[in-house]
């Protein structure tokens, strides 16, 4: 546009004098001591433009040539510039394709020829990330001394090494390490948002709840991180400070939980357990309730059922106004029959467990199930429930019986004593080889098990009983084995009786 309006003027310019010169024609003396030059009016005032044209062009040129080296060195600085731009982009799309190793070797190319300090600094910040992402370490810590030693004195690109070198600390749980490198921005202005989610994040590493929650409060305040993960946060911090505070503490703590937050289910879980340590199931009760409510979780749901005979009937039919609504809840389902085994009422409770296993087979239900049937003498179907918790658990071995080896026969045993050879007062003041069986009370069932005491030391046998040690070795080299055919075996060395 002002191209346009000056050669307009222009235009105006050379039309006005074209009139003036047509209409005041005349001529133009120059006179000197020796000589008189006439010329006309318009053939100076063309001469003049003339000449003023060529002297500006000149002027121009000569302006133009002296500049030179100077132009030369804005255009070896651009060459530059488009060469770092270059393989700064060609090295950041390789990261973002996951060609680490090629961003590796775009980045330190573009270290090694870069005079921009900040290009350095990015370039080696790049190129630890890239060898991050390679499980480089060595080369990663080399690429991040070199950024940090590039960036100097400048504050913005200091805090650009501290923050990315923390990041990447994080991803190897060096947390220590991290809230160094991030603990002075922090200080300095709490407004750098990322570096205090990371700082949140490397004291959620170390399992500082104190630091977790203020960080986290910070941020809720500052819209600087998201609501589901600033809960998850609190639900952490927020439940290992009610354990560590105990029932001391517990009202200032709880007090200053938002309404929304003592429904998460690790803050209630935690206070429901203190509350219950002081003998308060009541106030434990009120406490899992609305959190049950809200999550129907399964911790809480396990800890509902945990209350004395006295609590049940309140419990069970709060479980019940629940199961109108989630009438599918394995959980939920299971809780109601523990619920029903503590106040024996053994037919619901088998009815609420049998439909728990229906929707969902649960170590917790068969083993309720097993202690159900034990209490009401069925036996077998208590050891066969009891028996699929132990297959769930995958601790303990169910073995059957044809699996087992047949005991060996010790009849023929030269140091056996049997017991039913001894006389019965003897049996009475003595039991065999030392044994003797007292009747100890299971605290679970009630009934008197046999355990067999530590074995005595065996009666020194007579010395027509004892045999030599060669018929002794005889013995356990060929006593039978019942169902064990020996003449398959019969090509194995004996032992040696020298």
């Amino acid at each position: 546009m002002r191209t346009w309006f000056w050669t307009l003027i222009l235009f105006i310019a050379a039309v006005a004098l074209a009139l003036v010169l047509r209409e005041h024609a005349g001529n133009v003396y120059l006179a000197t001591p020796h000589h008189l030059v006439r010329s006309s009016l318009t053939f100076v005032v063309l001469s003049l433009l003339a000449l003023f044209v060529a002297l500006y062009i000149l002027l121009r040129l000569l302006a133009w040539v002296s500049g030179g080296p100077e132009r030369f060195r804005l255009w070896r600085g651009r060459r530059a510039q488009k060469r770092d731009q270059t393989l700064l982009e060609a090295g950041w799309i390789s990261i973002l394709e996951g060609r680490y190793d090629q961003a590796e070797k775009d980045m330190m190319k573009l270290m090694s020829k870069t005079r921009s300090q900040s290009s350095k600094v990015v370039a080696g910040l790049a190129a630890a990330r890239a060898a991050h992402y390679q499980g480089d370490m060595t080369q990663r810590d080399e690429a991040l001394a070199a950024a940090r030693a590039a960036a100097g004195e400048d504050t913005r690109l200091k805090e650009a090494s501290a923050v990315a070198s923390a990041e990447m600390y994080l991803d190897q749980n060096r947390a220590q390490q991290a809230i160094a490198l991030l603990q002075p921005l922090q200080d300095a202005s709490s407004r750098h948002l990322h570096a205090t989610r990371l700082l949140l994040r490397a004291y959620r590493q170390q399992g500082d709840a104190e630091r977790v929650y203020e960080l986290t409060r910070l941020l809720m305040r500052r819209s600087g991180i998201e609501r589901q993960e600033a809960l998850g946060h609190i639900e952490f911090a927020a439940a290992a400070r009610l354990r560590a505070g105990g029932s001391e503490q517990f009202k200032t703590l709880w007090s200053d939980l938002k309404a929304d937050e003592k429904l998460l289910p690790g803050v209630a879980l935690e206070a429901a357990l203190i509350q219950e340590r002081e003998g308060n199931y009541e106030d434990a009760g009120r406490i899992l309730e609305p959190a049950i409510a809200a999550s129907f979780d399964a911790r809480l749901l396990e800890a509902y059922a945990r209350c004395p005979a006295e609590q049940v009937g309140r419990r069970l039919a709060k479980a019940e106004e629940w199961l109108r609504s989630q009438p599918n809840n394995p959980v939920l389902l299971s809780t109601l029959g523990h619920l029903c085994l503590t106040s024996q009422l053994w037919g619901q409770g088998e009815h609420y467990l049998l439909r728990s296993l229906k929707i969902q087979g649960d170590l917790r239900n068969h083993a309720l199930l097993g202690n159900l049937y034990d209490s009401l003498g069925r036996r077998d179907e208590a050891v066969a429930y009891w028996r699929k918790a132990a297959s769930m658990a995958g601790t303990l071995p169910v073995l059957t019986v044809a699996g087992a080896l047949p005991a060996a026969d010790t009849r023929m045993d030269p140091a056996h004593i049997d017991g039913d050879s001894l006389p019965s007062d003897q049996q009475a003041q003595d039991p065999p080889y030392g044994a003797s069986a007292v009747a100890v009370d299971l605290p679970d069932s009630g009934r008197p098990l046999p355990v067999v005491e530590p074995i005595k030391p065996a009666p020194t046998p007579s010395q027509d009983a004892l045999t030599s040690s060669s018929d002794l070795d005889d013995y356990f080299d060929t006593a039978p084995i019942p169902g064990v055919d020996l003449s398959q075996t019969s090509d194995r060395p004996r032992r040696s009786n020298d």
